[in-house]
């Protein structure tokens, strides 16, 4: 095996747009689950109408790609207070349900053939990408050292997802340590209380389900830059990457989403270089190396639960900051 190889592609997925995409739809989710307390199953959908809303507005309305940017953002905002406004009011299981459900029929309404000639259908959507390449300011060639060579393109979605992500976690530092987000926290511990205190509980959840959703959909758009849209992407799934990721750092927190992501990434890469490896080398011999591959996600989803039982507050986290441990 060539361990310098797996730890060098390792360690370069600290740096990857997947990674940034994940932190910035993690910390999205702390607004909704870790800060208001809203259980929702549905983050992958906000990552969808941030990535379509980009590539449609480019492809069909033939937007700049910064004007792509606001449109699926836009996308997201109008996303949550669809859902918002007759769910918010529903608790716990019942919110999940109903999340989950309205981020698959996000996802089949991408997927159905009726609007393949903006959608793509099941193929997706490429070749969005000449607006924002044509604005990169770094000279053409490769840049960096060790295993963070990249071209200038690599560079420029790193850069700006890298941007991104540093707003949209100082933006939300700042609006906890506020006396709304004070007021928010009220709500997850007890919104009987705050609602008798003669806050308007409704408006709160609506504002942090906006907020979380619009950076959900931010991360989206950093997913889809470098290639490809693709409905495959957005399925269930995705959304319980994203919560492993954050009650991996810690769900009310701001950094902790960022350090759960990338904890998540750069195992989800060691892993994918490994175990096939493995198998190569005869230490696996009763599995294939599709197998291999597959076997990553089976150590996620017992690492979710082992994360839960034994962990459930993460890395950065306060255990009596979070409601389902109680």
């Amino acid at each position: 095996m060539d361990w310098l190889q797996i730890l060098s592609n390792s360690a370069s997925s600290i740096l990857s747009p997947a990674t940034i995409a994940y932190a910035l739809a993690a910390l999205g989710l702390a607004v909704h689950f870790g800060y208001a307390g809203l259980l929702n199953m549905g983050i992958a959908g906000f990552m969808a109408l941030g990535a379509y809303g980009y590539a449609i507005s480019i492809l069909t309305f033939h937007f700049a790609w910064w004007g792509g940017v606001l449109v699926g953002m836009a996308a997201a905002a109008v996303f949550a207070l669809i859902l918002g406004i007759p769910t918010l009011r529903l608790r716990g299981d019942y919110l999940a349900i109903v999340t989950i459900a309205a981020a698959e029929v996000v996802r089949l309404l991408f997927l159905t053939t009726t609007f393949d000639a903006v959608t793509g259908s099941a193929d997706g959507l490429s070749g969005y990408h000449t607006s924002f390449r044509a604005s990169n300011p770094i000279p053409e060639g490769s840049y960096g050292f060790g295993p963070f060579v990249y071209n200038n393109v690599d560079w420029w979605v790193r850069i700006l997802g890298l941007v991104a992500l540093a707003l949209a976690a100082l933006t939300v530092w700042r609006l906890m340590a506020s006396p709304w987000g004070r007021v928010l926290k009220g709500i997850r511990e007890d919104e009987d209380a705050v609602r008798a205190l003669g806050k308007n509980v409704f408006q709160y959840k609506m504002q942090a389900l906006v907020l979380g959703g619009v950076i959900a959909a931010v991360g989206g758009i950093v997913y889809a830059l470098p290639s490809a849209v693709s409905p495959g992407v957005y399925v269930t799934s995705l959304t319980f990457f994203v919560y492993t990721a954050l009650l991996l750092g810690g769900a009310a927190t701001v950094f902790g989403p960022l350090i759960g992501s990338l904890i998540f990434w750069v195992l989800q890469t060691f892993l994918s270089n490994l175990l096939p490896s493995l198998v190569a080398a005869g230490v696996l011999p009763f599995m294939s190396q599709i197998q291999a591959s597959t076997l990553r996600f089976i150590l996620v989803g017992i690492g979710l639960m082992l994360l839960v039982i034994f962990r459930p507050q993460g890395i950065l986290g306060n255990k009596k900051e979070l409601t389902f441990v109680r």
